[in-house]
């Protein structure tokens, strides 16, 4: 187990991070919807989440970034994980998915198909 001291400098690192567009190329991108709604949502935490978990888990292959609207603001709040042409949309996220999705889409590379948007039962305009 890693000191407190020792997990902070992580986090602070992977969070140095967070929206730089340098040597992303080639990797998986995390993009996490931080408009009003997504914020208002809960989006902080799921970014910080993400964050915290890619560093404890020493994941080097993906990159977590911020992004505003994504237009599908009843869902947020929304988690799209971009790999090649693939893009996988994840809806009403929270802190607690997240280790599931690092664990199964991100490093398992298969995406948690019952948070996904295709799997929201409500899917008529409001």
């Amino acid at each position: 187990m890693k000191s407190l001291r020792e997990l902070q400098a992580i986090r602070d690192k992977m969070k140095a991070s967070v929206n730089t567009r340098d040597s992303v190329e080639g990797k998986m991108r995390i993009l996490v919807g931080m408009a009003t709604c997504g914020i208002a949502a809960g989006a902080r935490p799921v970014l910080n989440a993400f964050t915290e978990e890619l560093a404890r888990r020493e994941v080097t292959h993906a990159v977590v970034s911020q992004t505003g609207c994504i237009g599908i603001c009843q869902y947020e709040p929304v988690v799209e994980i971009i790999e090649g042409d693939t893009k996988t949309t994840y809806v009403k996220m929270d802190a607690e998915k997240v280790a599931r999705v690092v664990s199964e889409h991100v490093i398992g590379k298969k995406p948690v198909t019952e948070f996904t948007i295709g799997a929201v039962k409500d899917v008529v305009a409001e």
